[in-house]
């Protein structure tokens, strides 16, 4: 049977090590517990507007919270040699990482899996893989998105339903669609990609700089193809194609049979007309049609991605 917890965890800024909630829902012989959540106060109990929006807590919520260390303490027996699964491990699987150094704390021990890359290999035919959408998609209802005890059940759910469709175990998904899973142990990191080698990074557009230093193999856009359209609400489209170029992801200017993801920001009715849709946008669905494996993001999705 199978047997896995999911985690999720929200932030208090752009600092990943920033965590302000914790929320896992265990999983034992297929049969789903109970989800768990922690607040956890962040250094200072600071707090950026845009992270506030997407979850809702503020510092009035953790201000009496305890610290990361602290709740880690009662979290750690949930996943400590166990399966642990998340949706998008780029995103929590590094957070936890900068919160054991920022607090200078010994990794524990397990073995994660990335339910948004295993939904790609296995749930066709839906625009996006954020965990709202791709609930919806399937049907499966996890309550309040962005509340971490919420996110982490239907984290749970999208896997079992993952499994389901594919008859398999998790080690089995790993040989048929050729990725290894993550890995935390103390002093060790690894993340879960594929196991072929990236699509070589290489410049496309002209004038954006070069940071090698900055390249995150554990990014969800490394190695992706990824093009914007519409006006973009987070910074310049130049700003938001050099942030892509910076981990390691490939900008371009055009969707083509080889993009990745297209990332859709305010339409201008006067350009685009009264259906609101781009020529780019008509070009992904067009390839979505065929089976081509585009990705359709809003702005925000792309922002919480990076």
């Amino acid at each position: 049977m199978v047997n896995f917890v999911a985690i999720d965890l929200e932030t208090a800024t752009s600092d990943r090590s920033s965590i302000c909630q914790i929320g896992i829902t265990e999983v034992i012989e297929g049969k789903i517990l109970e989800p768990k959540s922690w607040l956890v106060q962040p250094k200072g109990n600071i707090y950026d507007p845009m992270n506030i929006l997407i979850h809702g807590i503020t510092p009035d919520d953790t201000i009496n919270s305890p610290s990361f260390p602290e709740v880690w303490k009662d979290v750690l027996p949930f996943v400590q040699n166990k399966v642990v699964v998340a949706h998008n491990t780029s995103f929590d699987m590094y957070a936890l990482r900068k919160a054991f150094d920022e607090y200078s704390m010994e990794y524990p021990t397990f073995d994660y899996y990335c339910t948004l890359r295993i939904a790609r290999y296995i749930i066709k035919g839906c625009y996006s893989y954020s965990l709202d959408v791709i609930s919806n998609y399937l049907g499966l209802d996890f309550g309040n998105h962005h509340k971490a005890d919420s996110d982490s059940l239907g984290c749970a759910l999208l896997l079992l339903k993952c499994l389901e469709k594919e008859n398999c175990t998790l080690d089995e998904l790993e040989n048929k669609y050729n990725f290894h899973k993550g890995q935390f142990a103390p002093n060790v990191f690894i993340a879960h990609l594929q196991n072929e080698k990236p699509y070589k990074y290489k410049t496309i557009i002209n004038g954006l700089e070069e940071h090698p230093e900055l390249i995150d193999e554990g990014n969800y856009f490394y190695g992706k193809t990824v093009c914007f359209t519409g006006t973009c609400q987070y910074g310049s489209r130049k700003d938001l194609l050099q942030k892509v170029k910076n981990i390691g992801g490939i900008p371009v200017d055009n969707v083509t049979n080889n993009t990745d993801v297209l990332v859709i920001g305010q339409q201008d009715y006067r350009v685009v007309g009264s259906d609101g849709i781009s020529n780019k946008q008509k070009k992904a669905l067009s390839l979505l049609e065929k089976g081509h494996e585009i990705e359709i993001l809003s702005e925000t999705e792309f922002i919480n991605r990076i």
